[in-house]
């Protein structure tokens, strides 16, 4: 029988949590004496907890804190930019120790559910006309995630390409090395090829109505396959099958966290 995992199962590494602590805001100071601050990490380590179980903020195990206590620290990060910060510090160390991949890049979108709406959802054609959520995602050639954006699951995908280039979190070589970009056959417009040859990319897009046929050339490699991978691997935190957030500031906060898991994890910072 599989042991069942428990909360502390989901806590943030020491190696992680020495590089958040260096980013963390000052906190504001108090106007009055009251209790002492929550711990900050025994609070990361609820929002980590939330992240990869999906479950509810008041069902939060009550040793990360009082539940609305560690949704209030999440706001305050969530205001000061805090896990995009982590996000791009991993991008920044993983580039150090691997090295981005920028020669060969994926950009595709996946939609989740949303059924308490809020901005950035929309019907999704593919789910009845359920109100749903789309995010756009650019990765490099090894599938690290460099770029998310969110918006309804009725905005078609061309339609994100610009804001999910532009929402790249690290600053791209651009004039360092040839830069390639993998897209499906739902990005073959004329606009769209225009688009990202004057972002610098060769475009690389399957045409709409070719059969999608082995390509037996020397040397060849698929390489789209990488994006659709880190979706499943966003998929695999809980917290963003379905977007119970009705901000969708908090939604992207709690997917730059996963997206600098991630990160970490692929530059060998822990198991």
């Amino acid at each position: 029988m599989t042991e069942r995992k428990t909360g502390h199962d989901y806590e943030i590494s020491y190696e992680l949590w020495t590089k958040i602590k260096a980013l963390l805001p000052l906190p504001k100071p108090k106007k009055k004496a009251g209790r002492p601050r929550e711990d900050d990490r025994k609070i990361m380590n609820g929002i980590f907890y939330l992240l990869r179980t999906g479950c509810q903020w008041k069902a939060l195990p009550r040793f990360y804190g009082v539940p609305g206590t560690v949704h209030d620290r999440f706001q305050e990060w969530q205001r000061s930019g805090l896990f995009e910060k982590i996000w791009q510090l991993g991008l920044m160390d993983y580039d150090d120790e691997e090295g981005l991949e920028w020669e060969w890049q994926a950009i595709d979108g996946a939609m989740t559910k949303a059924p308490l709406g809020g901005a950035g959802t929309g019907a999704n054609p593919t789910d009845r006309g359920k109100i749903g959520t789309k995010r756009s995602l650019l990765t490099d050639g090894k599938g690290i995630p460099l770029s998310v954006v969110v918006d309804g699951a009725n905005r078609h995908d061309k339609m994100l390409v610009k804001g999910t280039i532009d929402a790249i979190i690290i600053e791209r070589p651009s004039h360092k090395v040839t830069q390639n970009i993998r897209m499906d056959k739902g990005y073959d417009f004329p606009d769209i090829r225009q688009l990202v040859d004057d972002y610098g990319y060769t475009a690389h897009i399957r045409k709409r109505g070719e059969e999608n046929i082995r390509i037996d050339i020397p040397g060849y490699r698929a390489r789209r396959w990488v994006v659709e991978r880190t979706h499943s691997w966003l998929n695999r935190f809980r917290r963003m099958l379905i977007k119970w957030e009705k901000k969708i500031e908090n939604y992207l906060a709690m997917l730059h966290l996963a997206c600098a898991w991630i990160t970490f994890r692929a530059a060998g910072l822990f198991e």
